[in-house]
């Protein structure tokens, strides 16, 4: 078990983005993007067999070749200042069939990334992923902020349509993250490492939905992008987030009509999210969860 280094590289203060699969797949759409469009290249990965299952076996003419498991690996790209490691892994490694990581496998995960950002003298670490909320879908989602370190607070105020998690209305100065992305945050803080985490906003009914949702996505697209001083390019999001739409819009259409005008009162409260009860919120979600659980004509349309 460890890291596979495939190049020896010098790199410039880098600083080290990472993600994982979640809720709405927030965070891996996030960093992927930016992988892409930055053209980053692969240089080294951690070894799969001891946190994961394998996903199939691989069988050529006849014979067995070779277990696939789900991948994590690291890449890198050179730029004129900072240059940025990124860490993408296709699953979080799970206890008991969670879905988020949990226990030493997940620490042992953290700690293996984070070996390789402190080996390239990364003193900054970005997470992302999803802040379920009680918003509507079309708003544009905002990008809740959690630092690890006093300091960051003033630099996150100043990004437009972030607010930090712990100033979010209704919620008393409390918040959880869950899995990976928290963990990671976690563990960087202990090695003095200054960590922050950006979550897009994804509206509670929506969260136990089978596909992505790209628009909360793009917002915190928006604010990585104002942090790193890279330009991102957000046409292919855009595409995504309107056909995402359409099949949305396809399901919010065939709840019940009680359904959607509680819904609909969201439209008017926000950021005052206390207009919604929190009998409201409980009500809705199992109503919704009920629905998907059941299928609906709009769930089967190919992004």
């Amino acid at each position: 078990m460890g890291v596979k280094l495939y190049k020896e590289l010098r790199l410039k203060n880098p600083d080290l983005i990472v993600g994982w699969p979640g809720i709405g797949n927030i965070g891996i759409v996030v960093v992927d993007t930016i992988r892409e469009q930055i053209q980053a290249e692969e240089f080294g990965e951690i070894e799969a067999h001891d946190f994961f299952y394998p996903r199939r076996v691989i069988i050529k003419a006849d014979l067995l070749k070779d277990l696939e498991f789900p991948s994590s690996k690291f890449y890198y790209k050179r730029f004129e200042k900072k240059d940025l490691i990124i860490f993408i892994g296709e699953e979080q490694p799970t206890n008991g069939g969670r879905m988020y990581a949990e226990g030493r496998k997940a620490y042992q995960m953290a700690n293996l990334v984070l070996d390789v950002a402190e080996r390239f003298g990364c003193q900054r670490v970005y997470t992302s992923g999803a802040a379920v909320a009680m918003v509507h879908h079309t708003l544009k989602p905002r990008v809740w902020a959690v630092p690890n370190k006093e300091e960051l607070i003033d630099e996150l105020k100043r990004y437009e349509n972030t607010i930090l998690m712990s100033e979010v209305e209704g919620r008393g100065g409390q918040g959880s993250i869950t899995g990976l992305n928290g963990l990671l945050l976690g563990v960087a803080k202990k090695r003095g490492l200054a960590g922050v985490c950006l979550m897009g906003e994804i509206p509670d009914y929506l969260s136990g939905a089978p596909f992505p949702y790209p628009r909360a996505s793009k917002s915190v697209l928006e604010v990585m992008s104002s942090i790193l001083r890279i330009p991102i390019e957000l046409s292919k999001l855009d595409n995504m987030d309107a056909r995402v739409g359409e099949i949305i819009e396809s399901i919010y259409e065939q709840l019940p009509e009680e359904i959607r005008e509680r819904l609909e009162q969201r439209k008017f409260v926000v950021p005052t999210l206390g207009a919604i009860t929190e009998d409201d919120q409980k009500w809705i979600k199992e109503h919704i969860d009920e629905f998907f659980k059941k299928g609906s004509k709009g769930d089967e349309r190919p992004l």
